[in-house]
């Protein structure tokens, strides 16, 4: 019953999914091209249309992501993560500037590259520390909204600018144009379809590297850092890799999709009162029984008959913390 209930709850988170779905690498610049040639020095945030109005009418019943997607700028309050990773919402969010010596932010059009100053100084710390590690720099996906809240597509949690996704495609030697960062994907770390009956679910060994294997380790390292979410696959890949203090790993969590980036979440930082930490992970280094069923068929693969989970309807402002109607109205 357990494990059904953990199918059914990823199955669920998985709105985004590109299982199998291998993109061409990051395309350097050519000699003369447009695209070396073209700084990106400022985020270009598409504004907010002409006729939104100017005050949210935040009712205890409108769709809270309608209206946290809607911000276009942090709440001017102290800074606090405020409710669960999955229901709540960011006060006095910081944003991780675009670009830095060791780390550019993808998907500008989203909005995303905002959080707890807690998880700015973190991303810029494991950033200043890739190169040492073999890693050019980060490329780095969806943080949080300026408000936090929840999003309008493509996560359930993320809401109280605690959560970071990185690409396992390293940054490039140049700044990518503004295009570039909203079509590039990401590269898939897997050998195929982790979704089809008897599949190989481990990494690609032509693309896996041990620089990717030392970042992640270096992420889980940090104190701040409560878990990392990766494909079992990528799990199995680190297991492989550590063979010497492995207490690390035990952060490591393996999950649906997460095969071409991995997902850093913060503990709840000192002052933020009403913030909800996760249990902490069950003790060892995952690597032996919890593992094996993650790479088994039983996560995959949908039971003959299996009756289809209805979508959950979104979530209420109401739903969230009462702070949260506060957040969402400061100015």
């Amino acid at each position: 019953m357990l494990r059904r209930m953990m199918v059914l709850t990823g199955l669920a988170c998985l709105m985004v999914s590109v299982q199998g779905a291998i993109a061409a690498p990051l395309p350097e610049a050519k000699p003369g091209s447009t695209a070396a040639a073209v700084p990106l020095k400022t985020a270009p945030i598409p504004p907010a249309s002409a006729g939104a109005p100017k005050k949210i009418a935040a009712r205890p019943n409108a769709v809270a992501k309608d209206l946290f997607g809607a911000m276009r700028e942090p709440a001017p309050l102290a800074a606090r993560s405020i409710g669960s990773y999955a229901r709540g919402c960011l006060a006095g969010g910081q944003a991780l500037p675009v670009n830095g010596p060791t780390w550019q932010v993808m998907r500008l059009s989203r909005n995303r590259n905002w959080g707890h100053p807690e998880l700015i100084d973190f991303m810029e710390d494991l950033a200043n520390d890739a190169p040492a590690l073999g890693w050019n720099g980060l490329l780095v996906g969806d943080l949080a909204q300026p408000r936090g809240g929840p999003m309008t597509s493509g996560h359930s949690s993320h809401q109280v600018g605690l959560d970071a996704d990185i690409w396992l495609t390293p940054m490039p030697n140049r700044e990518l144009t503004y295009q570039e960062r909203e079509t590039i994907e990401a590269v898939s770390m897997l050998k195929g379809n982790s979704e089809k009956k008897g599949a190989d679910r481990g990494v690609d060994p032509k693309k896996w590297t041990d620089s990717r294997a030392r970042l992640i380790r270096r992420a889980a390292q940090d104190k701040r850092v409560a878990r990392i979410f990766v494909h079992p696959g990528i799990k199995q890949a680190l297991c492989r890799f550590e063979r010497a203090d492995r207490s690390w790993l035990r952060k490591v969590r393996p999950w649906w999709g997460h095969h071409y980036h991995f997902h850093v979440r913060m503990e709840c930082p000192p002052g933020s009162a009403g913030c909800k930490d996760q249990n902490a992970p069950p003790a060892g280094d995952g690597c032996g029984s919890e593992l094996t069923w993650w790479l088994s068929d039983e996560p995959w693969v949908p039971k003959k008959n299996a009756k289809p989970t209805k979508p959950k309807p979104p979530l209420q402002l109401a739903a969230l913390p009462k702070e949260c109607t506060q957040v969402l109205v400061a100015e």
